[in-house]
């Protein structure tokens, strides 16, 4: 795809389902528009095409939305924004027959969508393809978007936004970004008279993730570095079961394993949920998560176990063909044996400030997905609502950006990229060094169980290494990894900075030190506010 000095009405970072649904949402409501998506990888490797387990949306009707609503504000431990979790919840059946249109191939059970349980809801709610449901969704939505006409931009990493200069020193509104294209190791610069980030979280800020290399937090950073809050950072959902294997690079294993029936158990091969939580095996994710580490750390040992042979083989490979598949590729049959499991990072709870259309403090610019921070989740986010909250938020943003896409001014030039002072690396290894020095303490210090100690040092760590991560962006050439790892800086010190705000334990933080609730009522979410913090409020 040929790059061009006009400016796209529509510039969107990210090609999940958050992403594309903006993308095909402006297209419908206006068919002219110019509207251009930049992947970081190829255009379908991001985490939508990871995630097994579904969608969460009331469509039985032994359910309600009410009971929807009490489930996510119950796991969201008393902090989720009541207005974003109903708002949310009551977009979820048009959002899945907006899916249904687009392509996508649900499990039915007769007539009927078939719906599955998950942990932390009190119904079956859960529409799914089989255990892929994330790969159904995406690759429905990619040949969409391909059949467009928009300007699809693949291989291409985001390096910095850009904001209108003002009289005195002031920035505007965003007009564009600079973007690295890996392919011919450039940067160049994209106008848009409306900007999207839709990158996905941080999760592999930490040493074991179940997200795809490329969530390295790069649209919170670029965004807290544009001028945006953000919020919850402290908040990251460790999910508790990936297959613990030296070559299965923390392969997920689906919370609907549990779901529908999978027992969790020692390595002498006793169950344990149950003395963590009358829920059992149903308990929300950060419960679970906590238990399996308890477990680990009491018994000494590496993993615990994942047991759903109890069920008949046919049912496991008819609800779980993905895993069984993967985990024969190791020498394990589900159908036969438990699965190993250790917990990994997962899912970025806190994100960029938005309102219920995307929009940030920063005009023109949005967040959809898991970069953003709507409230909906709050201090641990309920299984299958994250698909959930890309597609409502998504549609709700396209909307507002048709809407207002006819009286958005013109765009001031931009500036080429300035490469003038900066020369090739010849220390590479420096990157890598810190790469793995980064996730390492991360996952040390700021994992599932915290102490103000551990915070401290991590604090120190990570502004030693930003520092000089700065001296050496400032000197060489960009490239992916250094970008990636400029970005994960800027999200572990969000993180760190924002657990050691919170002098309680909720949800998915939980530190030694202050192992109950906080008596402040009502209880807080956490906001930090970047030094050029604009004008603009989103809450």
């Amino acid at each position: 795809m040929t790059r061009t000095a006009d400016p796209y009405d529509l510039l969107v970072v990210g090609s999940g389902a958050a992403g594309l649904s903006v993308a095909l949402g402006v297209l419908a409501n206006n068919p002219k528009a110019r509207v251009a998506v930049l992947a970081k990888n190829d255009l379908s490797e991001g985490s939508t095409k990871y995630a097994q387990g579904g969608i969460a949306a009331v469509l039985d009707a032994a359910d309600s939305t009410e009971s929807h609503i009490a489930d996510t504000l119950n796991a969201g431990a008393g902090i989720c924004v009541e207005p974003a979790v109903r708002a949310v919840v009551e977009g979820a059946p048009e959002a899945i027959r907006w899916l249904i249109e687009c392509g996508v191939l649900f499990d039915h059970e007769g007539g009927d969508l078939h719906l599955t349980r998950e942990g932390g809801h009190s119904h079956r709610r859960i529409v799914h393809s089989a255990d892929a449901t994330g790969k159904a969704v995406e690759l429905a939505l990619e040949a969409r978007i391909r059949a467009s006409g928009a300007d699809l931009f693949e291989h291409h990493n985001a390096v910095d936004l850009i904001r209108e200069k003002l009289p005195q020193g002031r920035q505007g509104r965003c007009i564009g970004a600079y973007a690295l294209d890996r392919r011919d190791g450039r940067v160049h610069r994209f106008a848009a008279r409306n900007v999207v980030l839709a990158t996905g979280g941080a999760a592999r800020v930490y040493l074991y993730s179940t997200n795809p290399d490329g969530s390295t937090g790069d649209g919170i950073a670029v965004a807290w570095r544009a001028g945006c809050r953000v919020g919850n950072m402290e908040f990251c959902q460790f999910h508790p079961t990936s297959l613990y294997h030296p070559k299965a690079k923390s392969f997920l294993i689906s919370e609907a394993v549990r779901g529908e029936g999978g027992l969790l158990l020692r390595p002498d091969g006793t169950r344990f949920m149950d003395e963590y939580d009358p829920r059992g095996e149903l308990a929300p994710r950060d419960i679970v998560a906590r238990a399996i580490d308890d477990v680990m750390k009491r018994e000494g040992c590496d993993h615990v176990y994942l047991d759903i042979s109890h069920k008949p083989a046919e049912f496991i490979t008819a609800h779980f063909p993905t895993i069984h598949a993967e985990c024969l590729k190791f020498g394990i049959d589900m159908t036969r044996e438990p699965l190993p499991v250790v917990p990994a990072a997962h899912y970025t709870c806190g994100g960029v400030l938005t309102d219920l259309a995307g929009r940030t403090d920063v005009e023109n610019l949005y967040a959809v997905g898991e970069v953003s921070f709507t409230g909906l989740h709050g201090a641990n986010r309920l299984a299958s609502n994250s698909l959930l909250e890309a597609l409502v938020v998504g549609a709700a943003a396209a909307r507002d950006i048709a809407a207002h896409m006819g009286t958005v001014p013109a765009i001031p030039e931009i500036a080429p990229w300035d490469e003038t002072w900066v020369t090739d690396s010849d220390e590479e290894v420096v990157v890598a060094h810190n790469w793995d020095e980064l996730r390492r303490f991360m996952w040390d210090y700021v994992g599932i169980v915290r102490s103000t100690k551990r915070l401290e040092r991590a604090r120190h760590r990570v502004k030693l290494l930003k520092d000089e991560i700065d001296e050496y962006y400032g000197s060489f050439r960009v490239t992916s990894d250094l970008l990636e790892l400029r970005n994960l800086s800027t999200v572990a010190d969000l993180i760190i900075r924002s657990a050691l705000g919170r002098r309680e334990s909720r949800g998915l933080h939980f530190t030694i030190d202050f192992p109950t609730l906080d008596s402040i009522a009502p209880p807080q979410n956490t906001i930090l506010v970047p030094k050029n913090f604009s004008i603009r409020r989103v809450d």
